[in-house]
């Protein structure tokens, strides 16, 4: 039987970077995107490494061309595209709404909104004619609750849920799954810069049930179970990877 192809987006550092290496080890066949091409470069080697066949491709996500570029080119080199992961995404700058500006607006909702719109749509375009294929998008526990300081995050991840389940309905008709994998605190760089400090890290991690952050490769875990056949019949849902933040 032929690897399925996965095509991860902001695949470079983080929950993107530790989904991309699961998905190798387990013997996907992996196109791994992101904007710094050096470093791109030396992810699909390391993938390489582990046995994957994979290949780098640079895009920004914010760039309806260059989208359509990279699923062109993931099907060019592997014939088809049966799992895609929509992780590229930014925090943006912390602060209250009345500090926020049209353009810190249009910085998240361009990368985490527009970029998650346009790969879905492309993504779709070919699972359409394929008649399979699945779609993880990823959210945030900031997708169900408010945030104080990170209104603007907040927001977009509540719209990348609504898309999601949105995608989900009309996807179905074709065969086509789209989900959305909502990560709580989780130990990157992304977190580090979210919150500015190690005691503002360490209160992140104190409001989690299991009194600790996620490691990436607990996320890639999910995403990696929600992409495959053993999730055939799970689609327009959202999955809640966070320690049980949102128990209650």
């Amino acid at each position: 039987m032929t690897s399925p192809v996965v095509l991860i987006t902001g695949a470079l550092a983080g929950i993107g970077r530790a989904t991309a290496i699961s998905f190798a080890r387990s013997g996907h066949r992996v196109i791994v995107s992101g904007r710094r091409d050096d470093a791109g470069q030396v992810l699909a080697a390391e993938l390489r490494d582990l046995g994957a066949e994979a290949e780098f491709v640079k895009a920004d996500v914010r760039e309806e061309v260059e989208i359509r570029d990279l699923v062109d080119k993931t099907v060019a080199r592997f014939g088809r595209l049966d799992i895609a992961v929509n992780n590229a995404g930014v925090e943006g700058s912390p602060g209250p709404v009345w500090e926020q500006t049209e353009q810190s607006y249009t910085d998240i909702f361009n990368a985490n909104v527009l970029g998650t719109l346009l790969s879905i749509k492309h993504e779709l375009r070919v699972m359409k004619a394929q008649g399979a294929g699945s779609i993880i998008n990823i959210s945030s526990t900031m997708g169900e609750r408010g945030a104080a300081n990170l209104a603007l995050y907040t927001a977009s991840k509540h719209a990348v849920e609504g898309l999601t389940k949105s995608a989900a309905l009309e996807a179905a008709a074709f065969g086509v799954r789209v989900n959305a994998v909502a990560p709580g605190p989780t130990d990157t760089a992304m977190l580090d810069r979210l919150t500015g400090s190690p005691e503002k890290k360490a209160a992140f991690y104190a409001a989690v049930p299991l009194k600790r952050g996620a490691r990436p490769e607990e996320i890639a875990n999910a995403v990696l179970f929600v992409g495959s056949e053993q999730a055939s019949f799970i689609t327009g849902q959202i999955i809640r990877v966070n320690g049980g933040k949102t128990a209650s």
